[in-house]
């Protein structure tokens, strides 16, 4: 009997076996259980070596999938490195991991190689794992996997209480993981969310195979398990919020050097970026290009609170910007592989925009009618791509380049029919 199924008999209180919800977001009858603590209580913090290997060989020899969840201090620190690793098996129990006393898990991850590693977000968290050690050779994602099978809410709370009927506390879920020690109330919150994982997994299962979409997701869960790393993004200093509001070069420099000026700060502090100087003030000091401390200081984000030495160190990085020559100013806009924005369409190519318009319409009524997101189904970037330089409209030529542009099999087999007509439509 599965931790679910033995708590689920102590409340007795009834499951569906994890259909989709209804409207009123849950499949469970009766009202659900508050999951207040951990089967086994909550585990001690593994810190040193000695523990971890003994967690180790527990979790070798354990059974069927496992668990698997982290947590960051995204906001607090800088990057996205893990804080807490939380595990549960069959046979193993739950075990709770510090990274930082123990920043190499590459034991545990190949101790568990070629077993089914649970997550739920997993692209979340497959990062800041892959840091410590920890990649699998097999996942199943909780939260990919209620996408497929057509929840309307798919986060990890309302899943379990929608699939399962447990209520998880979700009280923590932004807090500073960095904390050391770690509150027991935060530990608990942490052994909970492995806690019924894996049933979460077993339900899921059973209903994306009633539905005729488990290969599918199975397809899904290989294609994150084999990607590669992102690669690192270009010129990250053009996310920064407010950025439509600047326009000329000049002040696209002081953007990108308040910005890697900040980045290096952070970074050094191994604080967020954002607790170092907001993105509104970098874009207020872009807009006003300040000549002197004295004007820096009067703008918002530089105020009573910012020191003089902070004040000169980020109107340093304001002159640097300033007496760059015109050929080393930043370009407007950031050149983007792949085709215009679908906005331009119309003017630029209208029998492209014509393509797009049916192939939207198609690819919007066939996810209705499968009953899981658009995005799911195939990529936008994948359909806006196939229509601005389309393929041979047959379907050997659109199969062929959706799976070019990263199809799974069973992408190409669903959406192929649709682009083809679309390809096809008069006008088009």
């Amino acid at each position: 009997m599965t931790d679910a199924q033995e708590t689920a008999a102590d409340s007795s209180l009834r499951t569906t076996g994890g259909t989709p919800p209804d409207d009123a977001g849950s499949s469970v009858t009766g009202a659900p259980t508050p999951l207040l603590e951990p089967r086994e209580g909550i585990p001690p913090v593994v810190t040193d070596e000695s523990t971890l290997a003994e967690v180790i060989t527990a979790f070798a020899a354990g059974s069927g999938p496992v668990a698997v969840d982290a947590e960051r201090a995204s906001g607090y620190r800088y990057g996205q490195r893990a804080y807490l690793v939380q595990l549960r098996r069959e046979g193993a129990g739950s075990a709770l991991i510090d990274p930082v006393a123990c920043p190499d898990l590459s034991g545990l991850g190949e101790a568990l190689a070629g077993v089914e590693w649970v997550l739920h977000a997993a692209t979340q968290d497959l990062p800041c794992l892959r840091e410590i050690g920890m990649v699998p050779t097999a996942l199943f994602d909780t939260e990919l996997a209620g996408r497929l099978a057509g929840f309307p809410r798919v986060g990890l709370g309302a899943m379990v209480e929608g699939v399962l009927g447990f209520v998880l506390e979700k009280g923590h879920s932004a807090v500073d993981w960095s904390t050391r020690p770690l509150p027991e109330p935060w530990l608990r919150y942490a052994a909970l969310d492995v806690e019924l994982l894996v049933d979460l997994r077993d339900a899921l299962e059973k209903e994306l195979d009633r539905q005729g979409k488990l290969e599918w997701a199975r397809q899904e869960f290989d294609a994150i398990a084999t990607a590669p790393p992102a690669e690192p993004r270009k010129d990250p200093w053009r996310r920064t919020s407010g950025m439509h509001k600047v326009r000329r070069r000049r002040q696209l420099a002081v953007v990108r050097e308040l910005w890697q000026t900040r980045d290096r700060i952070a970074q050094r502090r191994d604080v967020s970026p954002g607790k170092v100087l907001s993105d509104a003030a970098i874009v207020e000091a872009a807009l006003s290009l300040p000549g002197t401390v004295h004007a820096l200081a009067a703008l918002n984000g530089f105020g009573h609170r910012v020191g003089r030495r902070q004040l000169d160190q980020w109107q340093a990085a304001v002159d640097r910007a300033k007496a760059l020559p015109d050929s080393a100013l930043p370009q407007p806009g950031q050149a983007v592989a792949g085709p215009p924005p679908p906005r331009a369409w119309a003017d630029k190519d209208p029998a492209a925009a014509a393509r797009l318009s049916a192939a939207r319409a198609g690819v919007s009524a066939l996810a209705e009618q499968l009953n899981m997101p658009q995005e799911n189904l195939v990529s936008p970037d994948t359909v806006r791509r196939v229509c601005w330089e389309p393929p041979t409209a047959d379907a050997g030529a659109v199969g062929a380049a959706l799976v070019g542009y990263g199809a799974r099999p069973w992408q190409v087999e669903q959406v192929t029919p649709v682009l083809v007509s679309a390809l096809s439509a008069k006008g088009a």
